[in-house]
């Protein structure tokens, strides 16, 4: 097996564990929109794991900052990710031991891994403004993590 396709089906199979986590109903229960824009020409997680014609088809995102920033914002429910755009899109939540609630959208932008291909965006309740700090506080530990992820790996 050659590594671009390990590394395909790695990332395929993180990316299938991450969303069977958030699967079963409840509060982590998915959008209604996901099923109002499915396209059935369009590509799916699957399409990197069965052979292609074409050997450079990948996900074009950090698979250690995807981690990271699900497992740095665990605490909020996911609904709706996108790995081949890179974006994740969280409900409400509050933060183990803090008393205000946040909602999240992280993008991926860039396969490499750098402070440059992380966007997020926090809201407050009601949209309300998050003070930067915060924001950056958040980014700062999902890089962290990132890191941490990717030595342990062994890719340094």
């Amino acid at each position: 097996m050659n590594t671009a396709r390990a590394a395909k089906l790695i990332t395929a199979t993180a990316f299938c564990a991450a969303l069977a986590a958030c699967g079963g109903g409840g509060s982590r229960g998915g959008s209604s929109d996901a099923s109002d824009r499915y396209d059935p020409d369009s590509r799916t997680i699957w399409d990197l794991v069965r052979s292609n014609e074409s050997p450079h088809t990948s996900v074009g995102v950090n698979k250690y900052l995807w981690n990271a920033s699900l497992e740095v914002l665990d605490f909020l429910p996911i609904q709706s990710v996108d790995p081949f755009t890179g974006v994740i899109v969280t409900g409400y939540g509050t933060p183990p031991g803090g008393g205000r609630s946040y909602r999240a959208t992280i993008r991926v932008a860039d396969p490499a891994l750098d402070a440059r291909s992380l966007k997020l965006s926090l809201q407050g309740p009601g949209g309300g403004a998050v003070e930067p700090g915060t924001v950056r506080a958040v980014e700062d530990a999902i890089l962290t993590r990132a890191r941490q992820l990717r030595i342990r790996d062994g890719r340094l």
